[in-house]
């Protein structure tokens, strides 16, 4: 029997994005549409951030994130939800003085970071249990969770229900996850995610991908996402180390050198790179499975 890959398609992010895309999805309409898409193309989990419709910025707004998940699940089609938590940690600081956050920071309380999670009842939702630096364009930040703040999301999550992917940017995120586990903040088999490529965290390579692998505890489920042009590379690696995997426009905006990808033909290349491989893509009902997850219906 054919090993089944879970297929994450992370559909739009937060980071600013090239403007010359010709549809990259940007209102919940947009969003859910395309979240619909690569469901179609194969996609077991959407993972999903929502964006000001005006300014097209990234955002936590509830309102939004309520429609953009009402819009997927009246749709005929299934599949997984995974709604970012990441928000509510962007710290810009003064240069001046260090200890001030400019204007545009965002560091906000657990329960405004969660709220979106309790207003929607996400089966997933993404849990970044990392603090360090770094640029998105040309704004260099703080991305700051302290561990108070990610033990007490963990709590909430356990709360409601919603399995915490586990995103890691370097191994002493995975230690600290597995922290979490230990002090019984983490329900089930845990579920991570190497998030590599980010500039100052881990490289997207093959010993880099191992490296972290071996870190994980013995019973638990792992994907790894590659930035940019890294993003097939580091798809087929992790099927090949018995890994999941992340695909979508969060991560890269191009299927080729110069062209412009959609959100179902990055799902659809990594639906190929998976059955080259000798595995099988997991339906949403079998990541649902694989996974315990508890708040579908």
């Amino acid at each position: 029997m054919k090993r089944k890959v879970i297929l994450t398609c992370a559909v739009t992010g937060n980071a600013p994005f090239n403007p010359a895309h010709p549809n990259f999805p940007v209102t919940p309409k947009q969003i859910a549409a395309s979240a619909i898409e690569a469901s179609k193309a194969g996609a077991s989990i959407a993972h999903v951030h929502v964006r000001d419709p005006e300014t097209g910025v990234g955002s936590r707004s509830v309102e939004l994130f309520r429609e953009t998940v009402s819009r997927i699940r009246e749709s005929d089609t299934d599949i997984v939800i995974n709604l970012t938590a990441g928000l509510g940690a962007f710290f810009l600081p003064d240069p001046e003085d260090e200890a001030r956050a400019l204007p545009g920071s965002d560091v906000a309380g657990v329960e405004q970071r969660v709220a979106h999670l309790v207003d929607c009842l996400p089966e997933i939702a993404s849990l970044d249990v990392t603090t360090g630096n770094q640029v998105e364009g040309k704004t260099e930040f703080v991305y700051l969770n302290t561990t108070r703040t990610l033990r007490a999301m963990a709590k909430r999550f356990q709360e409601l229900n919603v399995k915490p992917e586990l995103e890691a940017f370097g191994a002493g995120d995975l230690l600290f996850a597995r922290q979490l586990q230990e002090e019984g903040l983490l329900d089930g088999t845990p579920l991570f995610q190497f998030v590599l490529g980010v500039l100052w965290g881990a490289p997207a390579d093959p010993e880099t991908m191992i490296y972290l692998r071996n870190l994980l505890p013995e019973k638990r489920h792992w994907a790894a996402l590659g930035l940019g042009r890294m993003q097939f590379p580091v798809a087929a690696q992790s099927v090949l180390l018995g890994g999941n995997v992340r695909v979508g426009l969060e991560d890269n905006l191009y299927l080729e050198r110069g062209v412009f990808a959609s959100n179902g033909q990055l799902v659809e290349r990594a639906a190929q790179i998976i059955d080259n491989l000798g595995c099988a893509i997991a339906t949403p009902n079998e990541a649902r499975e694989i996974l315990q997850l508890k708040n579908f219906g």
